[in-house]
């Protein structure tokens, strides 16, 4: 599975009694046909740095481990936070950041990944005009080592800022690709969030 290149190595799995596969998510957030689904508990077990509660919430696409398609690295994932977080450029850098050396270090520590081809992550996000879904939105790119060719990857996001606040709860939602914004992959992860709701029930 593709999950296990990118997130199960990292043990996540079986952190506490938290089962992804058996998690019901109170909120609403669409699948990609073909595509996988990885859930884990935050704080995140390989960036600890990163001091939030709440649940990560992974769509795969179909060609996420497919170099020959334009869905390579193609992906979204939602942070569902137990709080109310402000959040700026400057965080979501930091966090980001965190992010993928830790997934990079996990590589490292697997014998995935030589120490001497490691690549550090560096992320450069600012905001962009606010979409309607959002109370705030972002866009960015992150450099990091790509675990499948180990070599680098410059991968570009968007970053959605949700609030709930009748359930307290924030949501960051990151789509992920290494392809242009203007290519047709955007298109299936922007629709997952159009497609987003706090709660399960009906529009």
């Amino acid at each position: 599975m593709i999950c296990c290149l990118f997130l199960k190595a990292s043990g996540q799995e079986v952190q506490g009694e938290f089962d992804g596969k058996k998690w019901e998510a109170p909120y609403f957030l669409d699948t990609l046909k073909g595509g996988d689904i990885e859930r884990f508990l935050i704080p995140i077990k390989f960036a600890p740095s990163i001091q939030y509660k709440g649940v990560e919430d992974i769509r795969f696409t179909p060609g996420w481990s497919k170099k020959e398609t334009n869905e390579y690295w193609s992906y979204a994932f939602l942070w569902y936070l137990d709080s109310i977080e402000k959040l700026d450029s400057k965080i979501i850098e930091r966090n980001l950041i965190a992010y993928y050396n830790g997934l990079a270090n996990i590589n490292v520590d697997k014998g995935k990944v030589d120490v001497d081809k490691l690549v550090i992550a560096k992320a450069s996000i600012k905001r962009r005009s606010t979409e309607s879904l959002d109370a705030q939105t972002f866009e960015g790119t992150v450099n990091i080592l790509d675990f499948m060719t180990l070599k680098p990857l410059s991968l570009n996001l968007l970053v959605h800022i949700k609030y709930c606040q009748a359930q307290n709860k924030t949501f960051v939602f990151y789509e992920v690709s290494p392809m242009p914004y203007a290519d047709s992959v955007w298109k299936n992860l922007n629709q997952l969030w159009s497609n987003f709701r706090c709660t399960k029930e009906q529009r």
